[in-house]
């Protein structure tokens, strides 16, 4: 039977373990790219799976004075769009982190402080 300060170091390796998983996903995300597009590819938005903003792209007919209103809410829906691709690839790549680390499914990782 294992005492209680081997328990101890045996969490503590663990949620070290945890942490260096989170940092190194931290740092995939950051090289996973995405588009979020809008106006059928007018307006295209590039961003890291981490929510760094790469790029932004505006097809030149939308350069008119009179359409600023549009192009400001395309500009909008391409973010939108690419933030909500950036989001579906952070949840996969913490879901491997979490199945790598041997947590339960839908285990908080905030719980561990990470």
């Amino acid at each position: 039977m294992k005492s209680m300060e081997e328990m101890i170091q045996a969490a503590q390796a663990a949620a070290q373990t945890i942490q260096k998983q989170m940092n190194d996903a931290q740092t995939t995300l950051d090289s996973i790219e995405v588009e979020g597009q809008s106006g059928g590819g007018m307006v295209k938005i590039r961003c890291t799976a981490k929510g760094r903003i790469l790029g932004v792209s505006i097809d030149d007919s939308l350069m008119v004075l009179s359409e600023k209103q549009m192009l400001e809410d395309l500009i909008t829906a391409a973010f939108n769009d690419a933030r909500q691709r950036a989001d579906q690839k952070a949840g996969e790549e913490m879901a491997k982190v979490q199945q790598n680390s041997g947590l339960p499914p839908g285990f908080d990782l905030s719980k561990l402080g990470l």
